[in-house]
């Protein structure tokens, strides 16, 4: 008997690969949480999404597997109707929350988002569990959990320490989430996912996701960087998070650990390996001044904090964020994933360098295609001649 699963975020980044695996690979019954006005209007949503991983006919073949459930992660009871919050708590036999505010500069995007949106889909939880017993509730958090850092190698129980101060309200809001899966259900099976710097797929250099692959394209134009050359940073392919999440989540023999960094860990590449495989597209690399950190930061907080709005203040708004998680040399261990799904993530040293440069080419934005219509099935009879 197929399983009843709700996804939260399926729309968004990492919930299409998430929702992809889940179409392709198994009959599960999909209940979608999709903030829409309709089917229809939900379909282009999803189509969006998962363009990067099908084509319309096969999105097409599918669709029939996801009943979409209208809500909005931010309101009371996920903004359902009274009738589809009931069938959902009655019917849904695995959760996995993937749906958050990324906007590491907006308290107030985290806080409705990322701390409500958590607790509603928490309390959703309960009234399944309490209702008919629930399998599994996986949360999508972060490796930014684990605060302010420098040098360090990071295992999965050691990360969350409430004595250090966060980066962002991102990485402050999910940190409690972790909290309260912890403290409202410890009486369901529960799985937290941390991806760390999550940027390309491996096998293609398609991505709907540019902020980060930007920050690195900008890095590696500037003449000067304020990084060590032998700084690890944590970079993990999409494809991969998507698998280890998918297979763990589904599979409980597969899920032995609560938490599970999604991260390169300790093969994480080196800077300077970075910038000479980036360097390899026909670009000079910066030369590494990491004695510039403090300056360059400081720098970067003012450019953003200015009241026009132009390249500059983009550049300074996108460093203020992602700054600190280029250059902190910490990286996460992923025994855990890599054991579960017989599987580890591919350097970024050997996509990266194609990646960024469709990125460029494409100038940050996806080459959406608009949903084409339902393909009409016409069902020809055969006449038999004697």
């Amino acid at each position: 008997m197929s399983e009843t699963v709700f996804l939260t975020g399926a729309t968004g980044f990492l919930g299409s690969y998430v929702l992809d695996l889940y179409l392709r690979e198994t009959d599960a019954k999909l209940l979608v949480l999709t903030r829409a006005k309709n089917r229809a209007d939900a379909l282009e949503k999803l189509w969006k999404g998962l363009q990067m991983h099908m084509d319309a006919s096969t999105f097409w073949e599918l669709e029939g597997r996801m009943e979409v459930v209208s809500g909005d992660i931010s309101q009371p009871k996920l903004g359902m109707d009274e009738a589809s919050y009931d069938r959902v708590a009655k019917s849904a036999q695995a959760i996995l929350h993937i749906a958050a505010s990324l906007n590491r500069k907006s308290d107030k995007a985290c806080l409705n988002n990322n701390l409500k949106g958590t607790l509603s889909v928490i309390q959703l939880a309960r009234a399944a569990h309490e209702h008919h017993g629930l399998r599994r509730f996986g949360e999508v958090s972060t490796t930014a959990i684990a605060g302010k850092r420098w040098s360090e190698t990071i295992a999965e129980d050691d990360a969350l320490d409430w004595d250090r101060s966060d980066y962002d309200p991102y990485a402050r809001t999910k940190k409690f989430c972790e909290h309260m899966v912890n403290e409202l259900l410890p009486d369901v099976p529960h799985t937290v996912f941390r991806p760390a710097t999550v940027m390309g797929d491996s096998r293609h250099p398609r991505t709907t996701q540019f902020d980060m692959v930007r920050a690195f394209n900008t890095v590696f134009d500037l003449p000067v960087f304020p990084i060590r050359p032998d700084a690890r940073v944590d970079i993990v392919n999409a494809d991969w998070v998507g698998r280890a999440m998918f297979e763990i989540f589904r599979d409980d023999a597969k899920a032995k650990h609560s938490i599970y960094h999604l991260s390169s860990g300790t093969a994480s590449p080196v800077a300077k390996d970075i910038a000479k495989a980036m360097s390899g597209a026909g670009r000079r690399p910066p030369v590494m001044v990491p004695q510039l950190l403090g300056a360059t930061q400081t720098a970067f907080d003012l450019i953003a904090g200015l009241p026009q709005k132009n390249t500059l203040t983009f550049i300074g708004s996108l460093f203020k964020v992602f700054l600190p998680y280029i250059t902190f040399d910490t990286v996460f261990e992923n025994d855990r994933a890599c054991e579960a799904i017989g599987q580890k993530p591919v350097s970024f040293l050997d996509y990266g360098p194609a990646f960024a440069e469709w990125c460029r080419e494409q100038k940050y934005e996806f080459p959406y295609v608009a949903l084409p219509e339902k393909p009409v099935r016409v069902n020809v009879s055969k006449e038999i001649s004697a």
